[in-house]
């Protein structure tokens, strides 16, 4: 009977590690205060903070681990960033723009903050952004789901990326990202684009030219020689 216990124990030890977040929480709030365009109802993540707050402990029980599936990692790092950046806008708020944040451990900016822990592991958003999603992920659509609170960024979706649903979650951010005027310009001769695309160039153009990632989703067909130049970037609060 002892060693039956000790097994049972140890089996149930290792459930329990197996556990991942569930996104539901997250996606609940999502739909509750945030447009289907990306428009964010800061004041309302406030008064359900304490329903943000569980969803992010819930993040914070464990570090993604080689038994979890790529994409399940993807969601998780991805709901991770977004998430955590509503905690810092709502956590200084009210303020006209996230680069208005001064952290408390004297970090230059908010992203340069590890205000996040995960399994143990202190993080911040840009070490979520540039050494885990940019470096672990051969997924440039991350830049259109991920959001830094801003204008200019890729529209917050409001709903939580989930596994199941990745490869269409990410296509469907990629195609409105590219449709939205307001953040880029599209002609066959001109393309005013996102800073997005000169900052992270890079990895857009890992298999071809800009020219040929922005044809794979863009209603608008660019020329092989089209000019490109940036828009300038609106930090103010996207709300």
């Amino acid at each position: 009977m002892r060693v039956t216990l000790v097994i049972l124990a140890f089996i149930a030890s290792i459930g329990v590690g197996l556990a991942q977040p569930n996104h539901q929480a997250f996606n609940v709030l999502l739909k509750k205060h945030v447009t289907a365009t990306g428009k964010v109802n800061y004041k309302g993540f406030m008064a359900d903070k304490a329903q943000l707050n569980a969803y992010l402990t819930d993040l914070k029980k464990e570090y993604p681990s080689a038994r979890w599936s790529e994409k399940e990692k993807l969601a998780f790092w991805i709901n991770t960033y977004n998430a955590f950046t509503i905690k810092a806008i709502i956590d200084h708020y009210p303020l006209k723009s996230i680069t208005e944040i001064k952290p408390k451990d004297g970090s230059e900016t908010i992203w340069k903050s590890k205000f996040i822990t995960i399994g143990g592991k202190k993080l911040s958003l840009d070490q979520i952004e540039n050494e885990i999603l940019r470096v672990e992920f051969n997924e440039p659509r991350i830049h259109f789901a991920i959001n830094c609170a801003s204008v200019s960024c890729p529209p917050l979706r409001n709903e939580a990326f989930t596994a199941a649903k990745m490869e269409a979650q990410l296509t469907e951010q990629a195609r409105k990202f590219f449709k939205d005027t307001s953040r880029n310009k599209l002609s066959p001769d001109h393309a005013q684009l996102s800073k997005i695309f000169e900052w992270f160039q890079t990895d857009f153009t890992k298999n071809g030219t800009l020219i040929d990632y922005i044809n794979t989703y863009s209603e608008v067909k660019l020329k092989r020689d089209a000019k490109i130049t940036y828009i300038s970037y609106d930090w103010n609060l996207n709300e």
